[in-house]
């Protein structure tokens, strides 16, 4: 069968998006009723989605914020990270979990990743501490739950903050213990790719009260009119204190209501994940020139992202060939992710190659997959099809080292 990037058919007739949001008929009257309501920012409707999180991460405190980067900024603001701190990463994420550390002057110092989970590697954070590490950003990549009793026992040991960057896996446990409660503070995002969005947004959880203090102080102008947190005599109804220099980071209402409807699907949304999960890896486990993320407690984990990791040697191309070649297939593939230190920026400040090298090689290798509930199963059996039509492909053409006619 010819490819489609050399002028064959595409094995889906239609485009299907590495992500998608799944909103509903009750998703939109619950932003209709907001914008009708008296309150379309600090209102109701947020310290409802507060309660919301509450519910399904098992947190004591949540604080709702405009977006996940800003929850990360926050967090690394309520644990204290200045000018001459470092704070050990994951690369293998998006800018802003290292970029968080910048905001806050300190240093984001790059751990390697395990080559099976593709999570940041206890072992490579252990060798990363120095007397000036402050905490840990560790990223539950795709969905996948860190080690978060290693993370945990080195945090415990140095002293250091545990920050899980739960992004992608909202609707995740451990043990029974759902993401949220697990790490000293959990950040987590809402933009339209993920399992819940709000359109933009995020949250931070914890269950400590001093960094919920915090937390809550920085995300809203550091400012406050709690009767227990004010300084001075309470001059009136109108008064009140900024105690530190915060930020405007609030939710919207009718971001917040989104999300309140969208968190009662959580169940729902996780449940398609986990069969569409299930399903690629059956498909794949088979193929010898792939291999997909390892995960010891699928049956816990909502997935927000399925990539393969392509034998590109056995295969004899590129995966530059094999990303185009599944787009011409109308797979909407990505990428997730280039390591955080291999950007311009972090390049500038003295990183490059050969720091992380498993993470090198999972991102020389890696495409990511459709995985959304917009999905259906017939969606899904395309995007094997597709996979396999361009292994297949390579195979018949046994790797004879050219890219000529689309390779």
């Amino acid at each position: 069968m010819e490819l489609a990037i050399n002028g064959g058919s595409p094995a889906s007739a239609r485009y299907l998006g590495y992500g998608h949001q799944d909103v509903s008929d009750e998703d939109i009257q619950a932003v209709v009723d907001c914008l009708k309501s008296d309150y379309l920012t600090c209102g109701p409707a947020t310290a409802a989605f507060e309660e919301a999180l509450r519910d399904v991460t098992g947190a004591r405190f949540v604080t709702a914020v405009a977006n996940g980067t800003a929850a990360l900024h926050v967090a690394c603001l309520a644990a204290g990270i200045g000018p001459g701190d470092e704070v050990i990463v994951s690369p293998i994420t998006f800018a802003a979990s290292a970029n968080c550390v910048r905001y806050c002057g300190g240093t984001p110092v790059f751990a390697d990743i395990d080559p099976l989970t593709w999570n940041v590697s206890p072992s490579s954070i252990r060798e990363k501490v120095t007397p000036r590490t402050r905490a840990v950003v560790a990223v539950d990549f795709g969905g996948v739950h860190v080690d978060s009793e290693a993370i945990r026992a080195i945090c415990d040991e140095h002293g250091l903050v545990f920050i899980e960057d739960a992004a992608h896996s909202l609707g995740t446990s451990r043990g029974g213990v759902p993401v949220g409660s697990i790490a000293d503070i959990t950040t987590f995002s809402f933009h339209p790719v993920k399992t819940v969005t709000t359109g933009e947004g995020g949250a931070v959880t914890t269950n400590d009260p001093e960094l919920a203090r915090l937390i809550e102080l920085y995300a809203k102008h550091g400012i406050t009119r709690r009767p227990d947190l004010l300084r001075n005599a309470d001059e009136g109804g109108w008064y009140y204190e900024q105690l530190v220099l915060g930020y405007n980071y609030r939710i919207s209402d009718i971001e917040a209501a989104l999300g309140v409807s969208q968190v009662k699907r959580l169940p729902e949304f996780s449940a398609r994940r986990r069969e569409l999960v299930a399903f690629y890896n059956e498909q794949f486990a088979d193929v010898p020139e792939v291999s997909f993320q390892m995960d010891d407690t699928p049956e816990e984990t909502t997935r927000h992202l399925y990539c393969l990791k392509f034998d590109t040697e056995a295969l004899g191309v590129s995966r530059r060939f094999i990303f185009d070649a599944l787009k011409a297939e109308n797979l909407g593939v990505n990428v997730h992710y280039l390591p955080v230190y291999l950007l311009p920026y972090y390049q500038d400040l003295g990183h490059g190659r050969g720091e992380c090298p498993h993470a090198e090689d999972y991102y020389d290798h890696a495409v990511t997959l459709p995985l959304h509930c917009g999905l259906s199963d017939e969606d899904a059996q395309h995007v094997v099809d597709a996979v396999m039509k361009v292994i297949e492909w390579c195979r018949e053409n046994d790797a004879i080292g050219s890219e000529e006619g689309g390779r």
